[in-house]
């Protein structure tokens, strides 16, 4: 605390975060870091599939956990109820409804952990990409119980997100997640 003082920063708490994949975390949570916030780390993507990519973001966030010396919380895989949660939206185009209702499926188990967790803040990692509307998912957001709508494009979020990202060697996938994204460019 002292020293976040002497730099000029005041500190926040604790934050948990939500956590699509490891570069997407890189500059997000160093921008929660410089701006006070104690980071809690949350994998929980039921999205992706199949779950041996779950499985490889989830090594490549310890990556970056590690890097920031920060923990990780790693949320059950739960593809079926995902799916259930999407059904009727499966043929929409990408950053359509099946996005907008993924966005709340994965805000709605981080609110609930942080719950339970006794966390009064969360957010989502998911901002930080280019590929993503963050008015989206600040809509998506809003009205659960301790969202905080923080745009990790800002700043050249993204940007840093890939420079880290690159200097650290992760493995960057090369889609979303789910299995209707699978062969279209949008991490």
């Amino acid at each position: 605390m002292i020293i976040l003082l002497l730099m000029g920063i005041e500190k926040k708490g604790k934050i948990l975060v939500h956590v699509c994949c490891g570069p997407c975390a890189t500059s997000s949570i160093k921008r929660l870091l410089d701006e006070g916030w104690e980071p809690l780390l949350f994998f929980s993507d039921s999205n992706i599939w199949p779950e041996e990519e779950f499985e490889k973001r989830y090594s490549t966030l310890l990556q970056v956990a590690s890097f920031y010396n920060l923990p990780v919380i790693k949320d059950e895989y739960h593809h079926e109820k995902w799916r259930e949660w999407v059904k009727g939206f499966e043929d929409e185009p990408e950053h359509g409804k099946r996005c907008q209702r993924c966005f709340r499926f994965n805000l709605l188990r981080t609110e609930e952990k942080a719950k339970e967790l006794g966390i009064s803040s969360f957010c989502t990692t998911l901002t930080v990409s280019r590929f993503k509307n963050s008015k989206t998912i600040f809509h998506e957001g809003e009205d659960l119980e301790g969202f905080e709508a923080i745009d990790f494009k800002k700043k050249d979020g993204f940007a840093l997100s890939c420079a880290i990202s690159k200097e650290m060697g992760l493995y960057r996938q090369s889609y979303c997640g789910c299995e209707f994204s699978k062969g279209k460019l949008d991490d």
